[in-house]
């Protein structure tokens, strides 16, 4: 593949307080690619995102170029400060990939797509908005639906339960190989592998 620059966006809200809620698995899985690339996050000149610059290969390896970012705004505001990243790094949707919680898909299982609608997801709403187009790439996350008459929202804003945070930490490194199968191969191997 070509030199062009690649953005991946990890869904999440800022701070502590959500820092092991359902609905930050992006952020978790930003946090294993930007340990990969040996990098932290940064904050960005633009003021409204941390970002981490590099390749998501071993050094000396040639790979594309990557901006992993996480906005510093919550879910449903996040599409501005992707649009100024991807402004500012010249990135088309068509080289962005948004690391997101998926309800309709069961826990600790991976889909891989480009485009598609936003299935209620505010992160989604907001990219889409800002961008002017949907066709970007997910990697969806498995986070089930919640269990008897619990709310969505009350749902993808609580904590992993005990016995699954000792599967979220695979969930989260297949999440990370998937998006550098995605970067590296392409839509069609990376399904084949990680849409089981």
């Amino acid at each position: 593949m070509s030199d062009d620059v690649w953005m991946i966006v990890g869904l999440g809200n800022p701070g502590p307080n959500y820092a092991g809620h359902r609905h930050n698995i992006g952020y978790l899985v930003t946090d294993e690619l930007a340990h990969r690339m040996g990098s932290g996050f940064r904050a960005h000149k633009t003021g409204r995102a941390d970002v981490v610059e590099g390749r998501l290969t071993p050094p000396g390896t040639p790979g594309p170029r990557v901006v992993l970012a996480r906005p510093r705004s919550y879910m449903n505001e996040l599409g501005g400060p992707v649009k100024a990243l991807a402004t500012f790094y010249k990135v088309p949707p068509e080289r962005i990939v948004a690391i997101h919680d998926e309800l309709d898909i069961a826990f600790n299982t991976l889909r891989v797509k480009l485009g598609g609608g936003d299935n209620g997801h505010n992160g989604l709403r907001s990219m889409r908005s800002s961008l002017g187009t949907g066709d970007f790439y997910r990697v969806r996350a498995g986070i089930g639906r919640p269990p008897g008459r619990q709310e969505v929202a009350d749902f993808v804003l609580s904590n992993y339960s005990k016995t699954e945070l000792k599967d979220v930490a695979f969930q989260v490194m297949d999440a990370a190989d998937a998006v550098e199968s995605l970067i590296t191969v392409g839509l069609e191997k990376t399904q084949q592998r990680f849409n089981s």
